[in-house]
């Protein structure tokens, strides 16, 4: 097959899911006896087109392609019974349609039983993915397996099934579960061309005040989720759920959430893609991430209706939408990751980047080495691209994929892959994401929950004993008096020109930018030691933050007088800032002089300095 996919379908176009095919060895008629495998694939999500026995006990299945598109062939489900006790068999999965995936690093099939109702993967040591020249040299994926129950029906897959009928009974229970305090609204958009409902989930929990608030900035902001594009991601219905259930959740995380914004979640957009077991098509064989610029009501309805709805929200002048994330599952990279746009407004840009490095930043399994942000033409069709392009510039579009194998640990080696409850915790650290990035934005001012994370106290009987309160004693610390070194400024250089804040040397003739919550006379609190700074701090209480913002004191007449031999000398301002004059004691031009530091004692010191002053 090479690198590229291949277009061909081996001659199984067309063929439905098999239904209760008994497989005889040759030679053999009748009734089917133990051991002769039954396969099954007709039911829902399930696909294999044909299974052929070509040797004692190997045997070729073949997939059935996405209806009315034979190219994409890579999602299996099915079922085999009517096994003998220790039955040893090998499945050649013969005609995968993609080169590049996770079997190349380790992912292996699900299996389950009837008796054992917990999906497991198989072990490595018995999965085979390698390139076959016996089939137009394709590449095959051969598993060894052996059934231990002759009762139990097995069925293999290649990720756990998540299908239309499972979402449908998890709707109706939560919808059932909420009695009076109705927490979502459940509507149907449309109908898909089979007649399923496309469901759409509204939470709006918006209080009184929260509304007026947002009234006042003239929008509501609107998170649109969708999920289930496609048949073969049913991890992203799992994190949709995840989503979900965390959201209408008790915790107060989620009640943040609802309580400010609106959420539209669309949990299945392909719903009869998804019921017959496609890969990726809809009923009439179309990629529904491919078609999102030239969707019609009626070959698809489904993307058509989603697309009604956001421009309804994004035309309307109280919502305004800042995200619509799209949930996938990736079949050949490990890890959870965002696909993003690009731009040619770097402002806009930059912004778009916020969520995805907040997302890095709060979830383990991200994997940074993964993400892209393009703005090719190969995705214009896309839902993350047509929403950058034709919705508001205010509107962030992502792609957010989890692997449908697992991630890295630590190690950068070591591959943790993915249950159901590692799906739905992805789920919810994307709702965690929402409100840290709404804070780092200055949108939400509730502070993080304190039970948030949560540590575990130790018992009782293992806390530290208390401690004695008279076992140490604090004795009262000897009353002194202090006063202040009489150091003149007379022979310092001092720059009155940097500017800095009310710490640096005080000058009369500098023009002041009070800054907030600060004194206007706080450069003056480290040069007087005299009996006048009494009349200063009568000075800077009237001046303070509180009278200035409550307007107490009129700043054009007042002026204190400090000290007697220095005239009142007004402090030049800015226009339009209040005026006042503040009396002060300027020293005399700085000159440079020779000190004696052999005579700089605490007594001598204050001579000298008298006697530079008035020499």
């Amino acid at each position: 097959m090479g690198d590229s996919e291949s277009e061909d379908s081996d001659g199984e176009g067309g063929l439905g899911n098999v239904s209760r095919i008994i497989i005889r060895p040759p030679g053999v008629s009748g009734k089917a006896k133990r051991g002769h495998l039954c396969f099954d694939a007709a039911f829902e999500t399930g696909n294999l087109g044909k299974a052929e026995l070509i040797g004692e006990f190997e045997y070729d299945l073949y997939l059935r392609p996405d209806t009315c598109n034979p190219r994409f062939r890579f999602w299996f489900n099915f079922t085999v019974d009517n096994v003998k006790q220790d039955q040893r068999v090998i499945f050649n999965v013969v005609n995968m349609n993609k080169a590049r995936n996770l079997f190349n690093n380790n992912l292996t099939p699900l299996v389950k039983s009837s008796s054992r109702p917990k999906w497991q993967r198989l072990p490595k040591k018995h999965v085979y993915y390698y390139r076959s020249p016996v089939h137009q040299n394709h590449y095959i994926l051969s598993f060894a397996f052996s059934f231990d129950k002759e009762d139990d029906v097995y069925q293999f897959a290649l990720a756990p099934p998540y299908s239309y009928s499972r979402l449908q009974s998890y709707l109706n229970f939560i919808e059932n579960r909420q009695q009076n305090d109705k927490k979502f609204v459940r509507t149907s958009l449309a109908k898909s061309l089979q007649n399923r409902n496309i469901d759409l989930i509204t939470i709006d929990e918006i209080s009184c005040k929260s509304k007026s608030l947002r009234t006042e900035r003239s929008f509501i902001r609107v998170i649109v989720i969708l999920s289930r594009s496609y048949g073969n991601a049913s991890p992203a219905s799992y994190m949709c759920q995840g989503f979900l259930e965390f959201l209408l959740s008790a915790h107060k995380i989620a009640k943040i959430l609802r309580e400010n914004f609106v959420f539209k979640i669309v949990p299945m957009a392909n719903p009869d893609g998804v019921f017959l077991g496609n890969n990726r098509c809809n009923l009439i064989g179309q990629d529904t991430n491919r078609i999102w610029h030239v969707a019609n009501e009626y070959l698809h309805p489904e993307i058509y209706a989603i697309k009604n709805m956001l421009k309804e929200i994004d035309n309307s002048d109280i919502f305004q939408i800042d995200f619509v994330i799209d949930l996938h599952a990736h079949n050949s990279l490990h890890g959870c990751f965002i696909y993003g746009n690009t731009y040619e407004d770097v402002y806009r840009y930059e912004r778009h980047l916020v969520f995805p490095r907040l997302f890095a930043a709060h979830v383990k399994d991200f994997a940074a080495n993964n993400m892209m942000f393009n703005a090719d033409d190969k995705k214009v069709g896309s839902a993350r691209r047509f929403c950058c392009e034709r919705l508001s510039d205010t509107v962030n579009a992502y792609t957010l994929e989890i692997s449908l194998g697992g991630h890295y640990l630590k190690d950068g080696k070591t591959v943790a892959l993915y249950t159901e409850d590692g799906y739905y915790r992805c789920g919810r650290n994307l709702a965690r994401t929402l409100l840290h990035y709404y804070r780092f934005i200055n949108i939400l001012a509730e502070p993080l929950p304190a039970d948030v994370r949560s540590k575990k106290r130790r018992p009782r009987t293992h806390q530290a004993r208390s401690r004695s309160r008279q076992r140490y004693e604090v004795k009262p610390r000897p009353k002194t008096t202090r006063c202040s070194a009489p150091i003149s400024y007379t022979n310092l250089s001092i720059s009155y020109d940097s500017g800095g804040s009310s710490d640096e040397a005080f000058s009369p003739e500098r023009h002041y930018r009070y800054a907030p919550r600060s004194s206007h006379l706080s450069g003056y609190r480290n040069y007087y030691r005299n009996p006048s700074s009494s009349l200063l701090s009568q000075a800077q209480d009237q001046f303070t933050l509180l009278r200035i913002k409550s307007g107490k004191f009129d700043t054009l007449h007042c002026g204190y007088k400090i000290g007697s031999k220095i005239p009142t000398r007004s402090i030049p301002l800015e226009q339009n800032e209040p005026k006042f004059e503040v009396s002060i004691n300027i020293p005399p031009k700085p000159y440079l002089s020779i000190i004696d530091l052999n005579q700089l004692t605490r007594g001598s010191l204050n001579k000298k300095s008298h006697s530079f002053e008035y020499s």
